[in-house]
């Protein structure tokens, strides 16, 4: 059977839902499945949450996006970002620079730019990559870019919330830095994600599957959230169903 919906629908209900309670969520360049669910839930919180989209006209409301965006977190007036990587780890280490043993890298990606930073300082970083493949999920990154995890004594009222991939969702304790599997997504399986993940990580005996998108939240999607992330990203809002 076929289901209703497309991947990327899904991601963006699980992304809205786990920001519910945010006050305040930006969300960087080149991340429309972000946006999208950072806009879904403003509208599911009836306009409470506030979103700052870096790149956007009408949902940004700042005038130097990076600098403003540190400001901000260093202030505690950003509650949930998002951050990605070339190679992502069990310890929920992130790799922005590129593979191979640094400086004579055999593959480069853009930079950290200031990655580690909001890390440290955003209470809830969920870190999102569709792709789930042991090229991505690796056992240790090539480069530490972004630490996951941190010394005791040292400050650090951010980190990571969790992992959520194009297979599933991932929790992360930051007591026992370690990842567990939450939630499986619809025709998938657990024993795929073991397959296709790098790392190890808990697992409990039953693991539920993601919950799909209700037919109101697919209506919302494909209507006044594809409108507006379509002011900053027009080609990915084509792809959603009228």
């Amino acid at each position: 059977m076929s289901i209703p919906y497309s991947r990327t629908e899904l991601l963006v209900a699980v992304i809205a839902r786990l920001l519910e309670g945010c006050r305040h969520v930006t969300v960087g360049a080149s991340s429309p499945i972000p946006g999208a669910a950072a806009l879904l839930q403003k509208d599911l919180s009836g306009g409470a949450m506030r979103v700052t989209i870096l790149g956007s006209n009408r949902y940004n409301a700042y005038t130097n996006g990076g600098v403003e965006t540190f400001d901000m977190a260093a202030q505690g007036r950003i509650d949930a970002f998002f951050l990605g990587g070339g190679q992502i780890d069990g310890q929920g280490n992130i790799n922005l620079v590129g593979t191979g043993s640094y400086p004579e890298s055999e593959v480069r990606w853009p930079g950290s730019f200031g990655s580690a930073y909001v890390y440290y300082l955003v209470p809830k970083v969920i870190l999102f990559r569709e792709e789930h493949t042991r090229r991505v999920l690796v056992p240790k990154v090539d480069f530490i870019s972004s630490p996951g995890v941190s010394a005791p004594g040292v400050y650090r009222p951010g980190g990571p919330y969790g992992l959520l991939t194009g297979l599933a969702w991932f929790s992360f304790d930051k007591q026992k830095r370690h990842f567990r599997l939450e939630t499986v997504h619809p025709g998938h399986t657990v024993e795929e994600i073991r397959d296709q993940t790098g790392f190890e990580f808990d697992c409990p005996a039953q693991v539920p599957l993601t919950p799909a998108p209700e037919p109101e939240i697919l209506a919302l999607i494909r209507g006044r959230i594809r409108k507006q992330i379509a002011e900053t990203y027009p080609r990915f809002a084509s792809t959603f169903a009228n």
